[in-house]
């Protein structure tokens, strides 16, 4: 996911527009604990709305109640198993000693069940673990960048491409990104909108096909080629 300078300065205030993006961002990665195939796990924010985000990034995920599944106000449950609680941690621990900087989280809460702090990174390179890596887990990686092509060059570099979002008041910035980014789904100004009428699949290693649409009707279909040698005419 990428958030633009132009989506903190051409709206009304950007206060207002920083809590608009905070929240797409953070239920793109929290949701269902980060165990979804589209979780935005990386998010790159531009340079000169970079410390504020994060500031309120961290106020977000601190204020985020993990508990009982059951109970209509937890926003986040368990993650599936032990095993995978574990490798979530293991996860963290590799941004911690990669240079990542830990701003809140990363630690299980309890010894019950198998529930995560919702945890956030700031100060992520691309070369670092959980940059390149699907982590499965409730962890939001937090990058920087300057320029629309830098982030397009980086948000490609990547073997996935299931999904992207951005967020811009910038209709042309909005365009190009979509265009350019090597994605299945793109998204401007929301994430996680879905449509039995919108084809959902893949780029790269994210998949092969579509579902949805006239392109899943497709998939259930057999194209068959007859070739026929007809008399010539005397």
């Amino acid at each position: 996911m990428c958030v633009d300078n132009n989506f903190g300065h051409r709206t009304k205030s950007f206060s207002h527009a920083v809590n608009v993006a905070i929240p797409f961002a953070a239920e793109g990665v929290f949701t269902h604990q980060g165990q979804i195939c589209i979780a935005a796990s990386r998010l790159f924010v531009q340079a000169k709305i970079y410390d504020e985000f994060v500031k309120r990034a961290v106020e977000f995920a601190r204020n985020r109640k993990v508990g009982n599944p059951f109970d209509d106000s937890t926003q986040n449950g368990p993650q599936i198993d032990e095993e995978m609680m574990n490798k979530v941690l293991g996860y963290i621990e590799k941004g911690k000693v990669e240079g990542a900087k830990l701003l809140i989280g990363g630690q299980r809460i309890g010894t019950t069940g198998y529930y995560l702090e919702p945890t956030v990174f700031a100060d992520v390179t691309d070369d670092m673990t959980i940059a390149k890596e699907e982590i499965f887990g409730p962890v939001q990686s937090i990058m920087k960048f300057e320029t629309l092509d830098e982030v397009i060059d980086r948000a490609n570099d990547t073997n996935y491409g299931l999904a992207a979002g951005i967020f811009t008041t910038n209709i042309q910035t909005a365009l190009q990104f979509s265009n350019l980014v090597e994605a299945g789904t793109v998204w401007v100004n929301n994430y996680f909108s879905f449509g039995p009428q919108n084809p959902f699949g893949g780029f790269k290693d994210s998949g092969i096909g579509r579902e949805n649409a006239l392109e899943g009707i497709l998939e259930y279909l057999e194209t068959k080629t007859v070739n026929i040698a007809l008399p010539k005419e005397t």
